[in-house]
């Protein structure tokens, strides 16, 4: 028989770990054709369907579950001995996939990200950011960036000390009677916020031990952070963000931050990963430039 070639394998587990052939393309960098006519030239090869496809669905095989469940081990011994050799190197160099929550990206983006490209030019740096929660090594990530309390415990938080908080803000034409109290946001419209798993984002206010949160009514239910923002500069209503997505607004007298009593800092961002042996000089470098990242930012 022909020898099957690692990216075939990689398909077949991609498609698996993803549930569909457009999720796992993306996550190869193909298209879905290339990894539908990749997928089929394996099953042509091992004379057995690995795949259950409809034009609503893709499931595994009997036969393609007893493959994977022997494959993904044997993939990852692969991986394992790609980055016992790469932590060799004296130089940094290949690809390092980060999965983080678009929001902890764009405050980390520039400092930090940007910083460590910039100092390891032969590192490439595949960022993916979604709202929901991934098992970073299952989906094939080397890191994951979330906050501090929805890091797995069996995984190795490096916290990058970043103030973190929630902003409640308005244009300020837009308020003739300001809210003193986070009931008071119910008498004003208020940009609702849709999250990636459909529900509606409730705004959560802590004082004094009082917590209590809100689903405020308004004239827009937006799912991105720009449009949110985008609302609230054109007078539409209260926004309610992450205070560095509108730092800059509220510097510039753009908006106008209310009920800054309520909301107090949240738990910060943490860079994590899983323990490994033969870490690569790429994951190496990346693990020191946070170190320092989080050194600077505690000196600030």
């Amino acid at each position: 028989m022909e020898r099957l070639k690692l990216i075939e394998l990689e398909a077949v587990l991609a498609i698996a770990r993803k549930g569909s052939f457009r999720a796992g393309a993306l996550d190869l960098g193909l298209s879905t054709t290339a990894l539908s006519n990749t997928v089929a030239k394996l099953e042509q090869r091992l004379g057995v369907r690995v795949f259950h496809r409809t034009t609503r669905s893709v499931s595994l095989t009997d036969a393609g579950r007893a493959f994977v469940a022997q494959l993904r081990p044997a993939v990852q011994s692969i991986h394992d001995a790609v980055e016992a050799a790469r932590s060799q190197q004296d130089t940094p160099s290949g690809m390092l996939r980060i999965n983080a929550f678009p929001s902890a990206a764009r405050e980390i983006f520039e400092p930090l990200i940007l910083d460590f490209v910039r100092s390891y030019p032969q590192v490439h740096v595949d960022l993916v950011t979604e709202g929901k929660l991934v098992d970073i090594v299952a989906d094939g990530f080397d890191f994951g960036l979330r906050r501090a309390d929805l890091v797995p415990s069996d995984m190795i938080a490096l916290p990058l000390g970043v103030p973190r908080g929630h902003a409640v803000v308005a244009s300020p034409d837009y308020l003739a009677d300001p809210p003193r109290v986070p009931a008071d946001l119910l008498n004003h419209p208020c940009i609702r916020v849709r999250l990636p798993n459909g529900a509606l984002l409730r705004w959560g206010f802590e004082k004094a031990g009082e917590v209590i949160q809100l689903d405020p009514q308004g004239p827009l239910t937006l799912d991105e952070t720009s449009l949110v923002r985008a609302a609230v500069l054109g007078g539409m209503g209260i926004g309610y963000l992450m205070e560095a997505d509108v730092a800059d607004d509220i510097a510039a007298g753009r908006m106008v931050r209310l009920l800054t009593d309520w909301t107090p800092p949240i738990a910060p961002l943490c860079l994590y990963y899983s323990g490994r042996r033969n870490a690569s000089a790429a994951f190496r470098a990346l693990v020191q430039t946070a170190r320092r990242y989080a050194l600077r930012q505690a000196a600030a």
